[in-house]
């Protein structure tokens, strides 16, 4: 079945719009909506300020949504600031003071914060005061300065660089997954009625498989067919149109891209499979290890085509299965 798509509605604030305003709108992640939405509710009912909170996991799972979320629960203000912004107190000073009672604050990949800026921190997330040196020199003093009680979420993708003294001030704690297919496809549904795109749960299917258990490349996906679709096949969309939309991206139907291929290849056809270092493999694509470690392996080992040993990445017989390789010499397979 062919849908025809509706341009007339522009969708300039595309991430914006998607983003889902209350718990009951976000899909997936079933067991952390359930301890959210009782730690919210919880402290609503007693009229208290929710504890500071902590969500972690790969990026674009909607670690930075929850945060809206909880702002919109508690309908309090939403304070935004990113990590590697703030490397010293007085990156922070105006941000903390500038807080009204109850509101979020917001922090984004808060594990590249600076030391000082962490250290400062932890006054505010326990007793909402901050010390503030006034002058300089001799006649320096320290003046202390009460803040308005706040709740501080904190976004990273890599927990395990938090200090123990940060990770342990967090009251709640919870990691966010990788999206099933079935869940990508209620969270496509939902971007197609707001972006005014008709399309057949076939269709959505189709993007869902490619969307490497992400939603916001999910949306970005789908935003996509819809442009191809206009340029290319008069503004009917169907799953055949997707098919064609994203090959032109260079991704298959197990959602790899080509840097995924380039990674699986240089394995393979240089390496005999593995192990290979990560330094090795990211001079050999082009791409910085910090972003192959982030952005590429979590999936190849979710989908079961690497592993990770001691000494180094190896390519496993799904990898070779999957790029039509040979395993015999590898794997010793008559």
């Amino acid at each position: 079945m062919t849908h025809k798509i509706s341009v007339l509605h522009q969708d300039k604030k595309f991430d914006f719009s998607l983003r889902p305003k209350k718990l009951t709108e976000f899909c997936g992640q079933k067991q952390l909506k359930e301890r959210l939405d009782l730690f919210l509710r919880a402290a609503v009912q007693r009229n208290e300020v929710p504890g500071h909170c902590l969500f972690y996991g790969p990026p674009g799972l909607g670690k930075t949504s929850l945060a809206h979320i909880m702002a919109n629960t508690i309908g309090k203000g939403l304070v935004i600031a990113s990590g590697p912004q703030l490397l010293k107190p007085s990156d922070l000073i105006g941000l903390l003071t500038g807080l009204q009672e109850g509101d979020i604050f917001f922090i984004d990949e808060i594990h590249r914060m600076g030391k000082a800026a962490e250290e400062y921190l932890y006054p505010a997330m326990e007793d909402f005061k901050v010390d503030i040196t006034l002058d300089s020199g001799p006649g320096a003093r320290s003046v202390r300065l009460d803040l308005a009680p706040f709740t501080l979420v904190g976004a990273t993708t890599r927990a395990g660089m938090l200090s123990e003294p940060l990770r342990t001030r967090f009251a709640f704690t919870g990691r966010v997954d990788y999206y099933t297919d079935e869940d990508l496809v209620s969270i496509l549904s939902r971007s197609s009625q707001l972006l005014s795109i008709e399309a057949n749960q076939e269709t959505l299917l189709e993007i869902a498989r490619r969307a490497r258990g992400t939603p916001r490349l999910a949306n970005n996906l789908l935003r996509w067919v819809r442009d191809f679709a206009q340029m290319r096949e008069g503004n009917c969309i169907n799953s055949a149109v997707a098919e064609k939309a994203l090959a032109m991206l260079l991704i298959d139907n197990l959602g790899l891209n080509e840097i995924d291929i380039k990674l699986l290849s240089v394995m393979i056809d240089f390496y005999q499979g593995g192990p290979v270092g990560m330094k090795t493999l990211a001079m050999a694509v082009g791409e910085d290890v910090r972003t192959l470690e982030d952005m590429y392996e979590p999936f190849l080992i979710l989908k079961g085509l690497v592993q990770r040993t001691a000494r180094g990445r190896v390519a496993t017989p799904l990898a070779y299965e999957h790029l039509n390789r040979n395993p015999k010499d590898r794997w010793g397979e008559e």
